[in-house]
């Protein structure tokens, strides 16, 4: 498959707020509440390798998006793409995996995103710092005009 583009975004947001929540881990590991500590410490380190990042690809023939090491992933022909744009969605759509009112979003950090128009008439939204080269990517994998 030729390889159009490929990039790993680094969930900044996510990462930021894990490390703000770890000094309350250990303040409960301390005081005697080990086992919360220990359980909530597991729950952010998994989070963290979930959705530390977002990698999207797109070859000749399909776009893949996943969080991490891959576990969670999206695939989409691209025969079935009918348009692309870049979009700015407003901060309340959040981060992670969303159900917004375009449609499913996976995004890790930002506020932009490409969206996605699929011939079944659903949408789906891609979190990226590169809107412009994913779009121009998608178009011409898509052979869109």
């Amino acid at each position: 498959m030729e390889m159009i583009y490929k990039h790993t975004q680094i969930g900044t947001v996510i990462l930021v707020l894990l490390v703000l929540i770890v000094p309350m881990v250990i303040w409960s590991m301390i005081n005697r509440w080990a086992w919360i500590g220990g359980l909530t410490g597991l729950g952010l380190l998994l989070i963290a390798i979930l959705f530390g990042s977002l990698t999207v690809e797109v070859t000749g023939e399909k776009i893949a998006c996943w969080f991490g090491p891959g576990l969670i992933r999206k695939e989409f022909a691209l025969e079935d793409v009918v348009e692309v744009k870049t979009i700015r969605y407003p901060w309340y759509y959040g981060w992670g995996i969303r159900l917004t009112p375009k449609g499913w979003m996976f995004n890790v950090s930002g506020l932009d995103a490409v969206e996605i128009s699929l011939r079944s008439g659903k949408h789906f939204l891609i979190g990226t710092d590169e809107p412009n080269r994913l779009a121009s990517a998608i178009s011409q994998g898509a052979r869109l005009s």
